[in-house]
């Protein structure tokens, strides 16, 4: 399905007949048919929704690049749209780095009565020294890769670089997202993640290379009514690696409220 929010086009899914929501943020890169497995069970006893966030999925992207303050006011705005009052909410990796500064606000025109953060995203890797050169030198390469005569005599040059020293996040995205992602990465939110006043349960991969689980056992202790969850020999994506598992923490979680 469709619908408009502040002149974007935006595709979502919006299933069940409870009277509980349950909203669904996914992670950068990624969309609401990643959620499916989840939709399909959470559908039979509440009203789901999950949007694809502007500039994934079929969402249109946004015309200037967002931060994640910007996306916060977009879910606010979607929730609103939809009429919901109370709910549960899930988010992966990007997705948690939502609610953790959608949580921080003063004042949210709904309530949210449980959370659910799995892999999330959100506390700022330490540089280290290696990152620190390497970050030290693309800046110089894009610095000289920029300019009007390297780019007149190799006019590929900037884009190669880009692709050869470029995340995979970073180099599948068009030009609005690239600059998106550079805002949103650069955010550290550890500050902010004590101010999460719904009890949260975190899930997360052992395995995970994105988000390491030394960043879920952190939120954890930051969060003043959290429990962790570790999935063994999962990833990032422990929510797909282990579905039916996950779906019956879910069931649990939710029933005590």
């Amino acid at each position: 399905m469709f619908t408009e929010i502040n002149g974007l086009k935006i595709n979502y899914i919006a299933e069940g007949d409870g009277q509980q929501s349950v909203l669904l943020l996914h992670g950068w890169g990624s969309n609401i048919k990643l959620f499916s497995y989840i939709i399909k069970h959470l559908s039979t006893g509440f009203k789901v929704f999950a949007p694809d966030m502007p500039g994934f999925g079929e969402s249109d992207e946004p015309s200037v690049p967002w931060s994640v303050d910007d996306y916060t006011d977009f879910v606010i705005a979607f929730c609103e749209k939809m009429g919901i009052g109370r709910c549960f909410i899930i988010g992966h990796s990007f997705g948690g780095r939502v609610i953790i500064k959608m949580m921080s606000r003063s004042s949210l025109p709904f309530s949210v009565d449980r959370i659910v953060l799995t892999d999330s995203a959100g506390i700022r890797p330490k540089q280290t020294v290696k990152k620190k050169i390497r970050s030290r030198i693309y800046k110089i390469g894009k610095k000289i890769l920029s300019s009007k005569l390297v780019a007149k005599i190799a006019p590929n040059a900037m884009e190669n670089f880009r692709r050869k020293n470029g995340s995979a996040d970073y180099n599948a995205a068009s030009p609005i997202m690239r600059q998106c992602l550079v805002k949103v990465v650069n955010e550290d939110l550890t500050p902010l993640i004590s101010n999460i006043n719904a009890p949260t349960l975190l899930i997360w991969g052992d395995k995970d290379d994105a988000t390491p689980l030394s960043d879920g056992q952190m939120m954890e202790k930051l969060i003043p009514d959290a429990g962790l969850v570790v999935f063994e020999g999962s990833g990032h994506y422990a929510f797909l690696e282990q579905g039916e598992r996950f779906c019956r923490i879910l069931d649990s979680f939710f029933k005590n409220n």
